[in-house]
This record gives structure tokens, sequence and C-alpha cells, in this order.
């Protein structure tokens, strides 16, 4: 195993030696009109979380129906993460890049056309299904167009743009809507969707497309695939709210979802071109790194979902205090990523992703003694924190997952390395959702058990608040108990929090196991001081 990751290692610089010391202009400007189309793809995932309401009411959408907005756009954008890696084979990525951003600005305008839940759950499906072409193009274009060299400058923009879109996403998202309307958070897409699609057609030619290999494309494997990704996301977001198996709708996607996935690995390990290459996992690093990639998107996206949760339930906060609150951590993100990039030259990137899984970990660790009066100050720290700790893997987890891939298994591999992701954040979700409702429920018991008539200081408690009530006149009793009964339910929400809290903290602590079994990576990722 070793010698073959020394030999795949190898590869890596003998494709683009020419470029090692001086970068062709064209590829950079292609590169970063890249970076700004993934950047718009993955912010949309989570700029409308934020604005929900605003959406709901403008659509006259009810209050299940108004998730799918997000939901749609997930499930659309996790069936063709996986997929891009073979489309970009068969017709190039230039025309892959571009015909995505194309479709994903036409779908962004006619979202904010949409004048009904439908129109909009349908303008959704379309725009995270094309938009998710772009995500893994731009990992897959970085290890094959840049040489090792240039890494630690390529690495920590990309580690920075795909943990900062969705982390700043309602923050973005809060500002339009209250600045604006919410329609704005689909226009905002249009003139950089347009500067993307012309620059990415006119200077992407990293590859030729290979278009006899539509003869041999596998649609049983691909629609094997949609079902399996496409019920599994849907299991995953709805089943909480719905109860998970006790909901028919939720059973029937569980087994499509278990019978598609057994036909989707069937297909992919017997036909000549799966729609997905699954043998980059049989690369050691590769798989470890995928495994390390799932886990941010658990920390990624469930702290990105559960910060505006606490803020919104417990403090009252609208959409704007939300984001302007969660900027701190997209601030310390934006800061923490040049330094990542230095150092992934100078350190064990094993040690960085310790490093900042210890981060992760104590910002998590100092959310666990949370309480009902806690406000921007207090969540200052864990959010710097949770920004470092995620740069600070980022950067090196892409470069262990990606850099030792041989150049003509990068497209292929890519898209399972951003999958992981993706479905890491849609597994982190069903988790913290299941774990806050199951939890608040035991707590709210025990509080309960506690405010009892045989308890004096809940008995003056409600004394002292049904004589106030009784002074302007109102039923003091009944409305004493009614006081009661919300504080209990705001402290067993708060306490389901600490929770899911001490949770993520014994996760990321368990991750620095998992960094101990990776073999030692090259400099640089992927070579940089072979490459000399």
């Amino acid at each position: 195993m070793a010698g073959s990751a020394t030999a795949t290692a190898g590869t890596i610089p003998a494709a683009p030696a020419h470029t090692d010391e001086r970068m062709d202009p064209k590829k950079l400007i292609a590169f970063f009109a890249m970076v700004l189309g993934m950047f718009m793809s993955i912010l949309d995932i989570q700029i409308v979380s934020a604005s929900l309401a605003e959406i709901q009411a403008g659509l006259s959408a009810g209050s299940d129906e108004i998730g799918w907005v997000q939901t749609s756009y997930l499930i659309a954008e996790v069936i063709m993460i996986p997929l891009s890696g073979t489309l970009a084979r068969i017709i190039s990525t230039r025309y892959l890049f571009a015909i995505s951003a194309a479709g994903f600005t036409m779908a962004s305008a006619l979202a904010a056309t949409a004048t009904n839940i439908d129109q909009m759950i349908v303008y959704r499906v379309i725009q995270g299904f094309i938009g998710g072409g772009m995500i893994p193009s731009v990992f897959a274009a970085a290890f094959t167009i840049f040489p090792p060299s240039k890494r630690s400058i390529v690495s920590p923009i990309i580690g920075l743009i795909a943990t900062l879109a969705p982390t700043i996403g309602p923050t973005v998202g809060g500002y339009l809507s209250h600045a604006f309307s919410w329609h704005w958070l689909f226009l905002v897409n249009i003139v950089p969707g347009i500067i993307v699609t012309i620059v990415t057609w006119n200077f992407i030619d990293f590859d030729k497309p290979e278009l006899s290999l539509f003869k041999k494309f596998d649609w049983w494997g691909l629609i094997s695939m949609g079902v399996f990704l496409g019920a599994l996301e849907y299991v995953l977001e709805e089943g909480n709210s719905n109860d998970w198996f006790n909901d028919s709708y939720i059973t029937i996607a569980a087994v499509a979802s278990g019978v598609a996935a057994i036909v989707f690995f069937y297909r992919a390990f017997t036909v000549d071109f799966p729609v997905v290459d699954l043998k980059a996992f049989a690369n050691r690093n590769f798989s470890f790194g995928s495994v390390f990639s799932f886990v941010m998107g658990i920390g990624l996206y469930g702290l990105t979902y559960i910060y505006p949760v606490y803020l919104g339930r417990i403090r009252g906060y609208d959409s704007l205090m939300i984001g302007e609150t969660m900027f701190v951590s997209g601030l310390a993100m934006f800061f923490t990523a040049p330094i990542a990039g230095r150092l992934s030259t100078k350190m064990d990137l094993r040690l960085m992703m310790v490093i900042g899984f210890v981060s992760f970990a104590a910002g998590t660790f100092i959310m666990m003694h949370l309480t009902a009066d806690w406000d921007f100050y207090e969540l200052f720290i864990p959010q710097i924190l949770r920004g470092f700790g995620l740069m600070m893997c980022m950067v090196p987890i892409n470069n262990i997952a990606l850099g030792t891939m041989p150049p003509s298994r990068i497209r292929g591999a890519s898209g399972l390395f951003n999958l992981t992701r993706n479905l890491g954040g849609a597994v982190g979700l069903a988790v913290i959702n299941t774990v806050l409702t199951n939890r608040q429920d035991v707590h709210y018991e025990r509080l309960r058990e506690n405010m009892d008539w045989g308890n004096p200081a809940a008995i003056d408690q409600m004394n002292n608040m049904a004589a106030n009530f009784n002074t302007y006149g109102m039923d003091g009793a009944s409305v004493a108990i009614k006081q009661m009964v919300g504080l209990a339910t705001k402290q067993a929400i708060i306490l389901s929090f600490s929770d899911v809290f001490l949770i993520l903290t014994a996760l990321f602590l368990a991750m620095i196991l998992g960094v101990a079994m990776i073999k030692k990576p090259a400099p640089q990722g992927g070579g940089g001081g072979g490459g000399h």
C-alpha cells in the first residue's frame, strides 16, 4: 500500500510539470471564475434558511410546505455531485461548467418569479441539480491544473469557499430579505452567473470531450443512484418532523433507497463504465479523507443550523440579527485560510487536523454550558474556535483525500469527496433534530416532576406570579401556570441544545483517533517536496 501511495503521489507533478514555475494566466482566470460559480452553488443551500418565513408569506405556503424550498435543492444537488465526474469526462469540464453556470443562473431568475410553492420547488430542483455540477469540478480542476508547489495557495481558497459559503449563507440571506425582499435571494445570482458562464466558456481548456463514452453510459446506474441518494436525502430531511417510520412516505422512501442502493452498488462494480467510479476508495488516504469530510459536513451544516435555531427560538432574533451574530465564524475562517495554507507546507498535515478537531471540540464544549441569556459576546469565542477549526481541518483533508489521486481518477473522486460532505450535513441535521426533539421531551418531564405542589420554591414562584397578574385584573392562577409551563419548556429546549453540543464534542475528539490511522502525507499534500 505504501508503495502504491508513493507511485500515485508521483503521478501528480508529472502532468502539469511545465506549469511548475509559471501559471498560465488563462487557467488562473478560468479557475477563479469556477471558484465563484462553486461559491454561488454552495451559498444557495443556506441562503434561504434565515428567510423561510418571508418566502412562506410571499408564496402563501403552509408551514409544512416551506421547508421544501431547502430540501428540494439539497436532494437535487446530492444526485448531481457524484454524477458530475462522469459528465465531465464525456462532455469535458468546459461544457459541463458553462452549461451548469448558465442553467443555474436561469433557474435562479425563475425562482425569483415564482408565485406559488409548487413553482418554487420545481425551480429549486433545477437550480440544485444543475448547480451541483459546479462544485466537484473546482476541486478536480485545482488538483489537475496546479502543480503541488502551488497547492498551499489553491487548497485554502477552495477550503475557504466550501466552508464559508454555507456559514455566511444565513447572514447574506437575512440581509438581502431584510433590506430588499426575498426575491433578491435568487436575483443576486444573475450577474455573477452570467460572468461565470462567459468566462468559463472562453477560458476552460483543461480536457477534451470523450463523446464515445456516451454509448457506454449506465442509465440504470444513474436511475438507481438518483433514487438511492434522493430518497435517502428525503428520509434524513423530513424524518424527524414526520415521526420517522410511523409515516408511510418516509417508510416507502427508506425502502426505495435501500433497494436502489443495492442496484447502484451492483452496477458500479460490474459495468465497464459506471456512473460513479467507486474504485477511488481503494486509496486509503482518500477513504479516510472522505470520512473526515463526512464529519466536517456534520459540524459545518449542523452548527450553521443549530445557532440560528437557538437565536430565533430562545433569544427571539430576526433573520438580520441572526446573520450578524453568525458572521463571526465567517470572519474567523477568512483570516485563518492564509495561515492554514502556509502551515500546510511546513507542518505535518495530520497535526494540522488534530489542532482543527481540538479547536472545533473546544468550541462545542463551551456551548455545552449554554443558558437562555447567552448573546453575541458569549457566542463569540465558540464561533471563532469553530471557524478556526474548520479551516485548519479543511485544507489538510482536501490535500490528503485528493492529493494522492492520479489525474485520471481525480474528477470522479472529487464528486465522491464532495458528496460525503453533503451527506454528512444531511445525516448531522437529521440526528440533531431527532436529539433536540427527544431530549426536549425527556428534560421537560424531569423539570415538571420537580415543579409539583411538594416543592416550596415552585409554590412560592407560582404564588408571586399569580399575585402579580391578579393586580392587573387577570386570572392570576391560570396565567401563572401557563408562565411556568413556558419557563419549563424553554429550559428543556436549552438542555437539549447542551446534549447536542456534548455529542458533537465527543465526535470531534473521536476524530483525533482517526487521524492517527492515516499514513503521513507528503509535504503540501501531494508531493510538494518531491516536485523540486
